[in-house]
């Protein structure tokens, strides 16, 4: 995207499935539903997850969370199945401010490592630490349901 995103938070982790298996749930609404929002990874409710998972296609995942909806819009910038997938990451009532995140898979013979980055604003730096446990969280539930 461009260089004024350079705060990273940045997490890995090993899955025991294939490469492909683990790339598709980030573009599948269903497994979106059940690692990344939801009762099973916060205290909210998932209003609707809405995805066109192609390079340029958008997203937008609405959940209710403290009695307030918040909807995560961003755009599909790579889809290399099943090595890399990047998008822009942000809250649609503060789209102004957007991040990157980065996924990035490589197959291994007993399954496969992740490493997702979220590229943010430079202003963002005090958010990285908190960024980290969000997506360690995610990918904990993820690898449960893999």
């Amino acid at each position: 995207m461009n260089d004024q995103l350079s705060a990273h938070a940045t997490v890995s982790r090993h899955f025991s499935v294939s490469a492909e298996d683990v790339f598709d749930a980030w573009l599948n609404t269903s497994m979106i539903g059940r690692f990344m929002f939801g009762p099973e990874v916060r205290d909210e409710k998932i209003v609707s997850l809405q995805a066109d998972p192609k390079v340029g296609g958008s997203f937008s995942f609405i959940v209710l969370r403290n009695e307030e909806e918040i909807d995560h819009v961003g755009e599909y910038l790579e889809i290399s199945r099943p090595l890399r997938l990047s998008f822009s990451w942000a809250v649609r009532q503060d789209s102004a401010e957007h991040s990157e995140i980065v996924i990035d898979i490589i197959p291994s013979p007993t399954g496969a490592e992740l490493t997702l980055t979220q590229k943010m604003p430079a202003n963002w730096e005090h958010f990285i630490k908190s960024a980290e446990g969000s997506w360690t969280k995610m990918l904990d539930e993820l690898d449960k349901i893999l």
